[in-house]
């Protein structure tokens, strides 16, 4: 019997993906170890990266570098198929949806804030109604959700502003301006 191998290739955009998804683990890794005022109050600074890359290469490489981000981040911290990868993987799910129409709406008024404050708000939501439906089956969860939304407009204005910030960057950068 004799040894087979077998070779894979990674295109360039495999390489994209990972090198987004690479920086996004380790937003992600940083921001567990940040303290936080509230359970579940994070920044999401790993959002930054899928705006990111949502807008330099499109909404299907954002989900790559998204869901890659949860899967990896969550084995690395010891918490794959936990609630809070559920959790996670429940706000992802919402945020790339409310993207996918989003970003198909003028970009006169919606750009890289306006999608970031959707996907953050739909992000706390989604995560708010998994848990309350499988973690905290009790109507009083939903005293924290004035919480929870004002952190994510907050956060979700503020990651959006660092996300027109490389924008702008890039475009100067490239001699498009």
């Amino acid at each position: 019997m004799t040894a087979s191998t077998i070779k894979l290739t990674a295109s360039s955009d495999d390489q994209l993906i990972a090198r987004y998804a690479l920086a996004a683990i380790g937003l992600s890794i940083a921001e567990a170890a940040l303290p936080s005022p509230l359970p579940g109050v994070k920044p999401g600074l790993a959002n930054i990266v899928t705006l990111i890359v949502l807008y330099r290469h499109g909404w299907g490489m954002a989900v790559w570098v998204s869901f890659l981000r949860i899967f990896a981040a969550s084995l690395a911290m010891g918490q794959f198929l936990a609630p809070g990868f559920f959790l996670s993987l429940s706000g992802a799910l919402a945020s790339l949806t409310v993207l996918f129409f989003a970003v198909r709406l003028p970009q006169r008024w919606f750009g890289p804030v306006s999608l970031s404050l959707l996907a953050s708000c739909c992000h706390v939501l989604a995560q708010l109604l998994l848990a309350r439906l499988w973690l905290v089956p009790h109507p009083g969860l939903w005293v924290l959700l004035p919480i929870f939304i004002t952190a994510a407009c907050f956060f979700g204005i503020l990651n959006g502003l660092i996300v027109t910030h490389f924008i702008k960057q890039q475009y100067l950068t490239s001699g498009q301006a």
